[in-house]
């Protein structure tokens, strides 16, 4: 049967159109599978139905667009206006923030005010700790400045005001720029109070020496020598150490108002945590030594005792007794040098060579023995290791030496070349050198580990001399497992002997004691070496060490520094008694 064709418009052919294209879908006219259409009727109906579906899907997507055009401007038009007016704020506050700093590395104090008066009249900017903390540091850095002293004073007590009515706390910062603007109005108590404040509340912020020091400073200027001890005694519970300008303005306001005993304790607190003092404070001491109290101080109870004073120089380690002022009469006050072996050049007398003190020395041999301990139950080895009490047990059965060797140190020293290995003959002639120098002929004793100790028996040109050494105990194997640092250090803690090494020991620092103890000990007890073209040097420790020193005679010796650091022209006053 012969079908008719069918007269179709051309919007029924949507065959002839992509799916991805259609998004609004209408239903399909179903058309016969024999319906001929002529390729050039098919054509022009495709042609005609895609420019429609085009034009359609223009006209929807405008309109889509345009919806979503409005709902965006209505969006920006409700929400985001205070956070544009937020964000400028940020970015005014931020430009505030970088041009006093700005102004702080000029040293611009005027255009610093003036942008501050700006900011606290505008509403738009809100003032932070860090501005805050901007300002009034730069106030506190004219209080020297006369043209501008009363300015920076005045400005800076408003802008404290300013702060804290706004409810910031003032930091460590803050507060020392505050105390120093007190000190410099002549207000201790005042500069005293903001620190204490601070300790009160506790928190992140922790006063330093810089906080207390305008307080301090201020209370011994204006001679309230009370006021600044009590001062001291606040640094003191918080942990804080004195340094020169500090010590200085006490041993001085202490000798302004004759407080004899005070002069005496910061005299020591000089020789303590200084050593050499500056010339202004070689000053302040020579005046009190020329003094009239000076000539009259005596402690009575001592007299002339000098076995009483020499076994207290004994306890402390040398070059100071602590028992107070020995002997009677106007002080003599010289400036002379030293010679290299120690001896004063203006008195005669010899000076000592410091040392820790037992109390020190002790409680650095029980931390050595507490951190070994900790080691080895750290220690994850296999093998078994031989506990440090047996080592202890060793040293106080064989312990009569005057000097203990880093054996890895010195066999192992420029030995970083090709050939390079363990040197015995280093190991050797050190062992050799420190016998000739032995006045009783003793031998030195050699820590080494125990795998190195097997490595060189092993080898037959080593093993006659390490078996020696073994069997008078002049070489001792630490365990497997085991650090040896730990035991020669213990070893020449112990036995208050020397130590030949060449390692710095900085590892040992930071978890022992302070640093200026170790630094001491180091210092008294330490022998460095080299070997030039095979030649042994040892390098000895000091005979004298650069300190502030009392003898048991009751004179004195200060040490000035000096602009080279040259020992052999370094200023020292000599302090003696006409009555010594």
């Amino acid at each position: 049967m012969k079908l008719k064709k069918p007269s179709l418009p051309s919007s029924s052919l949507l065959c002839a159109v992509p799916p991805c294209l259609s998004q609004i879908r209408l239903p399909y006219r179903l058309i016969p599978r024999r319906v001929r259409v002529s390729s050039a009727t098919f054509a022009n109906a495709k042609l005609v139905t895609l420019r429609n579906r085009v034009a359609s899907l223009h006209i929807y997507y405008h309109s889509m667009a345009g919806t979503d055009h409005r709902r965006s401007r209505h969006h920006d038009e409700s929400p985001t206006q205070p956070n544009k007016k937020k964000k400028g704020s940020h970015n005014q506050e931020k430009s505030l923030l970088i041009n006093l700093h700005s102004c702080s590395k000029r040293k611009d104090l005027s255009s610093a005010l003036a942008l501050y008066d700006a900011a606290i009249t505008s509403s738009d900017i809100r003032l932070s700790q860090q501005h805050f903390q901007s300002l009034l540091y730069l106030c506190s850095a004219f209080i020297s400045d006369p043209s501008l002293q009363t300015l920076a004073i005045d400005r800076g007590f408003q802008i404290f005001d300013r702060m804290v009515g706004s409810g910031i706390s003032p930091n460590e910062s803050s507060v020392t720029a505050v105390a120093r603007l007190a000190a410099a109005k002549g207000d201790g108590d005042y500069a005293f109070k903001l620190v204490k404040d601070i300790v009160a509340v506790g928190g992140v912020s922790v006063p330093r020496l810089r906080t207390y020091a305008p307080a301090l400073l201020c209370f011994c200027e204006s001679l309230e020598a009370e006021k600044g001890y009590e001062v001291e005694d606040h640094m003191d519970a918080s942990g804080i150490m004195l340094e020169e300008a500090e010590i200085s303005a006490l041993l001085k306001v202490s000798a302004a108002t004759g407080r004899e005993n005070k002069v005496y304790r910061y005299l020591h607190k000089l020789r303590e945590c200084v050593g050499c003092v500056s010339e202004e404070t070689s000053k302040t001491i020579e005046e009190w030594f020329y003094g009239v109290k000076a000539s009259e101080v005596s402690d009575k109870a001592i007299g002339s005792d000098i076995e009483l004073l020499r076994a207290a120089v004994l306890k402390n380690g040398g070059g100071w007794h602590g028992l107070g002022w020995v002997g009677e009469g106007k002080w003599i006050v010289k400036k002379g040098n030293v010679s290299p072996a120690g001896k004063c050049l203006s008195c005669g007398e010899h000076l000592a060579c410091v040392d820790t003190n037992e109390v020190e020395t002790e409680n650095f041999v029980n931390s050595l023995v507490a951190l070994a301990m900790e080691r080895k139950a750290k220690m994850n080895s296999c093998e078994p290791m031989a506990d440090f009490s047996e080592f202890q047990e060793w040293l106080e059965k064989h312990g009569d030496y005057e000097a203990i060797l880093d054996g890895a140190n010195i066999g192992l020293y420029q030995q970083n070349f090709t050939d390079g290995g363990f040197s015995l003959p280093q190991l050797e002639a050190v062992v050799k050198e420190l016998y000739n120098k032995s006045g009783n002929k003793k031998q030195p004793l050699i820590l080494l580990h125990k795998k190195r100790v097997n490595a060189l028996l092993g080898n037959p040109n080593h093993r006659n001399l390490v078996e020696e050494w073994v069997n008078n105990n002049v070489l001792y194997a630490t365990p497997p497992g085991s650090n040896d640092d730990w035991y020669w250090l213990y070893a020449a803690a112990k036995l208050k002997c020397l130590l030949v090494t060449n390692d710095e020991m900085r590892d040992h620092i930071f978890e022992l004691l302070s640093n200026s103890f170790f630094q001491k000990w180091k210092e008294r007890h330490q022998v460095r070496f080299t070997f030039v073209k095979g030649c042994l040097k040892l390098e000895m420790p000091s005979p004298f060490s650069v300190v502030i020193q009392e003898s048991e005679k009751g004179s004195w010796h200060v040490p000035i520094t000096s602009q080279d650091n040259e020992e052999s022209s370094r200023s020292w006053m000599c302090i003696t008694r006409q009555s010594l």
